[in-house]
C-alpha cells in the first residue's frame, strides 16, 4: 500500500472513530424514561420488529405526516454513519478481507453498540438502525474491495 494513502486512512480512521463515538454516546438525547427500570426501558424504547421504523419514516415522507428532516436524517444518517466502516475495518485489521468476515464482524460491532445505547440509556435498541448501519457498512466494504480502489492502494 503507498505509505501517502496508509498515512491518510489511518489518521482519518482516529477522527471517524471520535465522531462516531460522539454521534452514538455523547450529547443529550432528552431521555424522558430515566426513571424506568432498565426493563422498562427497554420495553417502551426498542424496536425489535425489521423495518417497522423504516417504512414508517418512508411513509412520513411520501404522505407528508412529518416533518422531512426527521426521517430523511433517521434513514441517510444510519446508513451513512458505517458507510466508513466498510473502508476502514478490513483497513484495520487485515484478516478481513472476505465479505462473510465482514458481515460477522459488523453484526457483533453493531450489536455490542446497540447494547451500549440501551444501557447507558443513550439510545434505543432499534433493529432498523442495525439493518441500515449495516447496509451502509457493506456498500462501503464493496466499494473498498473494488479493483479500482485496490490499484491505487498498491
Amino acid at each position: 500500500m503507498k505509505k501517502g494513502y496508509k498515512v491518510v486512512l489511518s489518521i482519518s480512521f482516529v477522527f471517524y472513530l471520535f465522531a462516531l463515538m460522539a454521534l452514538l454516546f455523547l450529547g443529550s438525547r432528552g431521555n424522558v424514561w430515566s426513571d424506568l427500570s432498565l426493563i422498562e426501558y427497554i420495553k417502551r424504547s426498542s424496536n425489535f420488529v425489521p423495518f417497522k421504523t423504516i417504512s414508517t419514516y418512508i411513509s412520513a415522507i411520501v404522505d407528508g405526516s412529518m416533518n422531512l428532516d426527521i426521517p430523511v436524517k433517521n434513514l441517510i444518517g444510519n446508513f451513512v454513519m458505517f458507510f466508513p466502516m466498510g473502508v476502514y475495518l478490513p483497513f484495520v485489521m487485515k484478516k478481513i478481507n472476505t465479505v462473510g468476515l465482514f458481515a460477522i464482524s459488523m453484526i457483533i460491532l453493531l450489536f455490542v453498540i446497540e447494547v451500549i445505547q440501551v444501557i447507558t440509556r443513550r439510545g434505543s435498541f432499534d433493529i432498523d438502525d442495525f439493518i441500515l448501519n449495516m447496509i451502509g457498512a457493506l456498500l462501503g466494504f464493496t466499494i473498498w474491495k473494488t479493483k479500482i480502489v485496490q490499484k491505487l492502494l498498491n
